[in-house]
């Protein structure tokens, strides 16, 4: 293994770690917000802080969730160009949505926390992708391994 490949294999597993972090929080906050008992009783009246929990908000939520999970596996297996777009887009979408998410009503302070630790690993995420440049000889062929 050159180099090039070793400091691309590098980067590939610290953005992969990133998004586990980010996962990780996302689902313990969750969890952390089923031990809230007034928040377990809006989830019960399936209209929590105003918001109508239908099945296409629910929907919803799950393909915005599937994004971190998904990109845990892009981080690994893309090359270097697409790996990068995706963790840029991608890191940007969930720091903005996070955001959004503590703007839109006033948060409790384990919200707040969490909330906070995401964007930050998030606006890493995008930081440390926008940071990657060639360091490898273009390879021909397809978008997956460097």
């Amino acid at each position: 293994m050159d180099t090039r490949t070793s400091l691309n294999d590098s980067r590939k597993s610290i953005l992969a770690t990133l998004w586990i972090f980010a996962t990780l929080n996302y689902l313990y906050c969750d969890i952390v917000g089923f031990m809230d008992s007034s928040l377990l009783a809006q989830y019960i009246t399936g209209l929590v802080n105003g918001m109508h929990l239908s099945a296409g908000f629910l929907l919803g939520g799950s393909v915005l969730m599937e994004i971190p999970m998904s990109m845990i596996l892009v981080s690994k297996v893309m090359k270097r160009e697409p790996n990068r777009i995706l963790n840029i887009v991608a890191g940007s979408i969930m720091t903005l949505v996070q955001c959004a998410s503590i703007l839109s009503s006033p948060p409790t302070m384990y919200y707040a926390f969490f909330s906070i630790v995401e964007v930050a690993c998030t606006a890493t995420i995008v930081f440390y992708a926008s940071r990657w440049r060639t360091v490898e000889v273009a390879a021909p062929g397809g978008l997956f391994v460097d």
